[in-house]
């Protein structure tokens, strides 16, 4: 038999746990709470870190856009598809005005 320095009671042994944030962070919150499941959520989309000069970045901040306006529903979600609407417009006119100026050189 080989010392290990441990008595060899049950205390010594690795209890399982709940994985992931509520072992680290939320330690005590029950992790079937919904609650204590949409916190933990909320404390993953905060702490996720992308750049923002990539165009992955670029599009995992919509994607966060999309999924908060969607979480939030109400007059904040017409807002939401508003600020995007006008968003899309400006795209729009930008490229049509660029199309333009293009084909005035090209012919003028």
């Amino acid at each position: 038999m080989v010392a290990t320095g441990s008595s060899g009671t049950a205390d010594d042994e690795p209890r399982p746990g709940p994985p992931g944030r509520f072992a680290d962070d939320l330690i005590g919150l029950d992790p079937d709470d919904p609650e204590a499941r949409a916190f933990a959520e909320h404390l993953d989309r905060v702490e996720r870190v992308r750049p923002g000069y990539t165009v992955e970045g670029y599009i995992g901040g919509v994607g966060d856009f999309a999924d908060a306006a969607n979480r939030l529903g109400g007059h904040y979600r017409v807002t939401a598809g508003i600020v995007v609407t006008l968003i899309l417009l400006g795209v729009i006119v930008a490229a049509w005005d660029t199309l333009v100026f293009i084909f005035s050189m090209l012919l003028g």
